[in-house]
């Protein structure tokens, strides 16, 4: 059964910083894609940041210069690095797998940030 656990969230004040991480437990985790999603409250969800198979990343423009994804696939791992945090940034923050047309979800962390 696959599983995505996140897990780095908390309560931070403006300017801040967390690192978030997501641990798959999939096979041959290095071939997929790997995206945080967050979704405030009222609000529809957003991709934030993803990283290919090949390492390449991308960011939406709000969090350019702040963010930064990184994954280890010896250790199943995707990262992300938030710096610079600011109160917009509160939100659930999902990770999820894609390769091809398999999408799987984690249940996502709380990042909450103070003024």
């Amino acid at each position: 059964q696959v599983e995505l656990v996140e897990s780095g969230g908390g309560l931070v004040q403006a300017g801040g910083s967390l690192r978030l991480s997501c641990v798959a437990s999939i096979s041959i985790f290095s071939l997929y894609a790997i995206n945080w999603y967050r979704q405030a409250p009222g609000k529809q969800r957003e991709l934030v940041a993803g990283i290919t198979s090949s390492n390449i990343a991308n960011y939406i423009d709000s969090v350019k210069g702040r963010f930064t994804i990184s994954r280890d696939n010896a250790k199943n791992t995707v990262y992300l690095q938030m710096d610079g945090l600011k109160p917009e940034d509160t939100a659930v923050y999902s990770c999820n797998a894609r390769r091809s047309f398999v999408n799987y979800w984690g249940e996502g962390t709380l990042v909450t940030v103070s003024a």
